[in-house]
Order: C-alpha cells, then structure tokens, then sequence
C-alpha cells in the first residue's frame, strides 16, 4: 500500500474532523470542527500559542484522487515527562482509522512526526495515552517509545 503523509490542508477538513470524532467522542463534531478552523485561520495568520503546531494526514491512493486515513497532532512543548531536554516534540493525538491499521500508516506518521520535532530542534520526542489504552500503549512501544510514567490527573472546580 502507497501511503502519502503531508500536512494537513484545508480541503481535509471534514475528513479530519470525522477522525477526530471517532478519537476523542466526548467533544462534539461542532467542537471537532471548530478546533480545526481556527487551526488554519492560525496557520494563514501565524502562531497563536495554540495547539496543534502541526497535524501530519496519512493518505491512500483512491482513483484519481486520496482518501485519508489517520491523521499525527503535533507540538513542541517545553517538558514532558521523562525527557530531560527542552523542548521536546510532542504527538498530541495519533489516530489511524480501524481497518488501516497494522499496515504501516501509523508508523508512516510517527516517523514523519519525529522528523518534523528533529527539523524543529528537539531531539526527544514524547506522548501519551489513557492509562487503560493498552492498544495504543503497545502501538507505542512498537515503535520505540518506552513508558516512563503512569500518572492519575485531578481536577477541582474553583467557584
């Protein structure tokens, strides 16, 4: 299978934003899509401070024209745990639709993702995953991540 990785652009959009959907459910596709407007609305006015840096989109041959299937989020950010340099690339969210996987799609774009953090002066590159994601866990230690951590976040709202 011929796989294209590129950044994302505009005409990706919807496609984008269905995948996005299916990766984090608990945000609406209105929130999906809105998060992705101002992405490039960003991108055509220059860095905001908000993330994602980048978004990487894996695309397959389809007639004369592509289909998309998965997409790398992509940060720089100033620590992560278990890194000891600064900054450090960071896969904010990798998702690669169900039935293209173990065919080298997410490989295709972690690998293009540790080359966009390496152009950017990082040498680490780093991630995460919820802590009963053992799919995703061991998709990472496939592709040479080791885990350093195993955190529990709290919140409290302050009224």
């Amino acid at each position: 299978m011929t796989i294209h990785i590129r950044h994302a652009e505009p005409r990706d959009a919807p496609d984008w934003t269905a995948m996005r959907l299916a990766l984090w459910p608990e945000d609406s596709d209105a929130a999906h899509a809105a998060e992705i407007a101002r992405f490039f609305a960003r991108a055509a006015s220059g860095p905001a401070g908000l993330l994602p840096e980048a978004t990487l989109v894996a695309a397959i041959p389809a007639g004369a024209t592509e289909v998309l299937v998965g997409f790398a989020e992509l940060s720089r950010r100033a620590y992560a745990e278990g890194c000891v340099t600064s900054p450090v690339g960071f896969l904010e969210g990798w998702y690669v639709v169900p039935q293209h996987r173990r065919q080298g799609v997410g490989r295709a774009l972690v690998r293009a993702a540790e080359a966009w953090a390496r152009d950017l002066g990082c040498s680490e590159f780093a991630s995460d995953t919820q802590v009963e994601n053992t799919a995703s866990a061991a998709a990472h230690r496939a592709l040479g991540f080791e885990e350093v951590e195993v955190i529990r976040c709290f919140r409290k709202a302050l009224r």
